[in-house]
């Protein structure tokens, strides 16, 4: 059991998943931070209002009081409160992500393609090969 486990770890698609994994989670902070640090603060400049800082309450809490001056306070006091400007933030997050993931896979898959493409046609002697082993399958 311990040789098969020691064969498991070894094996290329388990070291290369868990560096995916690793740089998922780099990458995941930097967009986090991409939103937080600079997408945000311009849409709060043409908004006059911080994205994340949108949120409506469907119903107040018992300390309502004046009304809430944030997402966080509303859910403290007990809120049902719908937070339209994180989920926004989230949502561009993840659009973010996406496509750079997809551009990440595109230019991958364009610099694999040419390696396929230089094997070209088998040498004659493989061709006649082929040719007479056909016929003879016939």
């Amino acid at each position: 059991m311990l040789k098969e486990f020691k064969e498991f770890i070894s094996k290329g698609n388990l070291i290369d998943f868990a560096v995916g994994v690793v740089m998922g989670a780099a990458f995941t902070k930097v967009t986090d931070s991409f939103m937080t640090n600079l997408i945000n603060p311009i849409l709060g400049l043409a908004t006059g209002k911080d994205l994340s800082a949108n949120f409506i309450v469907a119903k107040a809490g018992p300390n309502v009081g004046a009304g809430y001056t944030s997402f966080e306070t509303a859910v403290k006091d007990g809120a049902v409160v719908f937070g339209l400007g994180g989920f926004i933030s989230t949502l561009i997050s993840f659009v973010a992500t996406a496509f750079v993931m997809f551009m990440i896979v595109k230019a991958y898959n364009k610099m694999k393609a040419p390696a396929a493409a230089e094997i070209g046609a088998p040498p004659a002697d493989i061709q006649l090969l082929t040719e007479i082993r056909d016929a003879l399958r016939k």
